[in-house]
C-alpha cells in the first residue's frame, strides 16, 4: 500500500513558527544518522515504536505508557504526558523525543526543543497515522515491520461496519468525562473509531473535548450514550446510576483504549468493534 506522507505535519504543525522541529526542510527529511536513542511522551506511540522492534533504542517514557507492560518494566519513567520532568530526559540524552500536540502541553514541548531534537505528532484520523507508521519505518529502517503492520491495518479499516439500523444513523454521546460531562468533537481520533464502528457522533460538528450539561444529554438525539474507560474510568456502578436517571437512554462501557490509542492498538480494535457490536445486537453483517 502507498501511502502520500506530508512532511509538513511534522515540521511546525499548529505551533509558533519560530520553534526549533527535529526536520525544517526537505533536505532535513531523513538525519544522516539512525536515531539510537529514544524517549516518547506518547503511550500510544510507545506502543507502536516496540511493536516496530524499537524497545533496544527506547530511553524513556512517561509513567502513562504501560503497554507492552512486560518490555516497559526496565525504561526510566520521565513524568507524565503533562508533568514532565526536564532534568531526567536530560540526563537521559535522547537522539530523538517523540511528542503529541494533544497529549503533551505547549509550553513543555518549547522547553524541550530548546535543546532536544522533537518530533512532534498530531493524529486525527487513520490516514495519519498509516503516515507516522510509514515515516517512522524510514527512520528507523524497520521499513519491512513497518508495511507489514500497515498492510494488516488497512486491511482491518477498509469500511466501516454495517449496522442492523443502518438506513437511520445511530446517534451516540460518547463520555470521556463527568462532573462535568465531557464528550469527543469531530476532529478527534474517537470520532474516527465511531465513524468505523458504523455510529454517527452526535458531537460531530463540534471541536475538540466539548462540555456537556445534564440537560443537553437528557434531550439531545443519541439512541446511544458511550461511557469510556479513561480517562475518566467509568465502572458499572456508573453506568448504573446514569441507566436510572435516564432510562430513555441506552448505556454501554467501552474500552477507551481502543477507541483512543492509534499506534499498533489498533490491530485489536476491529475486532473488539465487532465483537461489542455484536453483543450488543447493532452489527447486521461481517466486516
Amino acid at each position: 500500500m502507498e501511502i502520500n506522507f506530508t512532511l509538513k505535519k511534522y515540521i511546525a504543525h499548529n505551533l509558533q513558527t519560530n520553534m526549533r522541529f527535529l526536520y525544517k526542510t526537505e533536505a532535513d527529511y531523513y538525519p544522516n544518522t539512525i536515531p539510537t536513542s529514544i524517549v516518547s511522551l506518547v503511550p500510544s506511540i510507545t506502543e507502536l515504536l516496540c511493536d516496530l522492534g524499537l524497545l533496544n533504542k527506547m530511553v524513556g517514557r512517561t509513567k502513562f505508557c504501560i503497554h507492552p507492560k512486560q518490555h516497559l518494566a526496565a525504561i526510566p519513567i520521565v513524568g507524565g504526558t503533562k508533568n514532565i520532568r526536564f532534568n531526567t530526559i536530560t540526563q537521559l540524552k535522547p537522539s530523538i523525543i517523540i511528542a503529541n500536540k494533544e497529549e503533551n502541553r505547549k509550553e513543555d514541548i518549547e522547553i524541550l526543543m530548546q535543546a532536544q531534537p522533537v518530533l512532534l505528532t498530531d493524529i486525527k484520523n487513520l490516514q495519519d497515522i498509516y503516515e507516522l507508521i510509514q515515516y517512522l519505518g524510514n527512520l528507523f529502517q524497520v521499513e519491512q515491520t513497518a508495511t507489514t503492520l500497515l498492510n494488516k491495518l488497512h486491511s482491518d479499516f477498509q469500511q466501516p461496519f454495517l449496522l442492523s439500523k443502518s438506513k437511520s444513523p445511530i446517534f451516540v454521546t460518547y463520555l470521556i468525562w463527568q462532573k462535568p460531562f465531557i464528550t469527543v468533537g469531530g476532529d478527534t481520533f474517537i470520532n474516527e473509531i465511531i465513524k468505523y464502528a458504523g455510529l454517527k457522533n452526535e458531537y460531530e460538528s463540534s471541536v475538540r473535548y466539548p462540555e456537556i450539561s445534564f440537560e443537553e444529554l437528557c434531550t439531545n438525539q443519541s439512541n446511544i450514550i458511550l461511557l469510556s474507560s479513561e480517562p475518566f474510568p467509568f465502572k458499572a456502578k456508573h453506568l448504573k446510576e446514569l441507566q436510572t436517571l435516564l432510562p430513555n437512554k441506552r448505556f454501554i462501557l467501552v474500552d477507551g483504549e481502543l477507541f483512543s490509542w492509534y499506534g499498533s492498538r489498533l490491530l485489536h480494535t476491529a475486532n473488539y468493534l465487532k465483537v461489542w457490536l455484536s453483543e450488543n445486537q447493532l452489527l447486521e453483517s461481517e466486516h
